[in-house]
C-alpha cells in the first residue's frame, strides 16, 4: 500500500513540476526582446508632442511588422556621454536588453570637450553593452564647422572609426536628409521638428532592420 502511494505522490510531483516548468517556458518565448535606448534630447522628444519623436516610430514599426521587440528610452535632454557611461551600468541591470542604441555626444562637442574623452566614454559604453550580452547601434553625429575643420572632422570621424573597432552596427549621421532643411527644425535651429522624426527613424532603422529581423 504505502509504495501504491508513493507511486501516486510521484506521479502528481512529475505532473506539477512539468507544468511550471512548461509555464515558465511558455512565459519566456512570450516576452518580447527589448531595445535600450540610451541618449540625448535628440532621442528623448525635446520639444516634441510625446509619442512623436523617432524612438516611438521605430516601435510602430516594430509593432507593425509583427516584430515582438519593446523600446525602453532612457535618454535624457542634455546628457553627455559622461553622463551616459555613469548611469549606463544602472539601466543595462534593470531593462537587461538585448540591443542597445548609444545616441550621445553632440552635447559634448557642442561644449568642445575633449574627444578623447567623449571616445573613452562611448567605447566604455559600447564593452559593457557586450560584455552584457547586447548588441550595439552606435548613432553618429556632426556638427557644424564653425567649430573648426579639424574639430568637426575629427568628431565625425570618432563614431565611424569606433564602430569599426569595436565590430558595431552604425547610422552614419542621425540627422541625414534633414540638416540643411531649416523647415525641419524647431525654432532654436538645433532640435530636429516632429515633420522630421520620420526621417530620423529611418536613417536609425537602416542599421537596426538586420538586428531585429535575425534569427536568435
Amino acid at each position: 500500500m504505502r509504495t501504491r502511494w508513493q507511486l501516486i505522490v510521484a506521479a502528481l510531483f512529475c505532473l506539477i513540476t512539468g507544468f511550471t516548468v512548461g509555464a515558465h517556458a511558455a512565459n519566456a518565448a512570450d516576452k518580447p526582446s527589448s531595445i535600450l535606448v540610451i541618449g540625448d534630447s535628440l532621442s528623448a522628444e525635446y520639444g516634441l508632442q510625446r509619442g512623436s519623436g523617432w524612438v516611438n516610430l521605430i516601435q510602430k514599426r516594430l509593432d507593425d511588422a509583427g516584430l515582438a521587440w519593446r523600446i525602453n528610452n532612457a535618454s535624457i535632454s542634455g546628457d553627455t556621454t559622461s553622463g551616459g557611461l555613469s548611469r549606463f551600468p544602472d539601466a543595462l541591470e534593470r531593462h537587461k536588453p538585448d540591443i542597445v542604441i548609444i545616441e550621445l555626444g553632440s552635447n559634448d562637442a557642442l561644449r568642445g570637450l575633449s574627444l578623447d574623452m567623449t571616445r573613452s566614454n562611448l567605447a566604455g559604453m559600447v564593452e559593457q553593452a557586450k560584455a552584457a550580452g547586447s548588441r550595439v547601434v552606435l548613432v553618429g553625429m556632426q556638427i557644424p564647422p564653425n567649430y573648426g575643420r579639424q574639430y568637426t572632422e575629427a568628431f565625425k570621424t570618432l563614431f565611424e572609426d569606433l564602430a569599426k573597432a569595436k565590430h558595431v552596427a552604425l547610422v552614419p549621421f542621425l540627422l541625414d536628409g534633414i540638416a540643411t532643411d531649416r523647415s525641419l527644425f524647431q525654432a532654436d535651429g538645433i532640435h530636429p521638428n516632429e515633420s522630421a522624426q520620420p526621417v530620423l527613424a529611418n536613417n536609425v532603422w537602416k542599421a537596426l532592420e538586420a538586428l531585429v529581423t535575425a534569427r536568435p
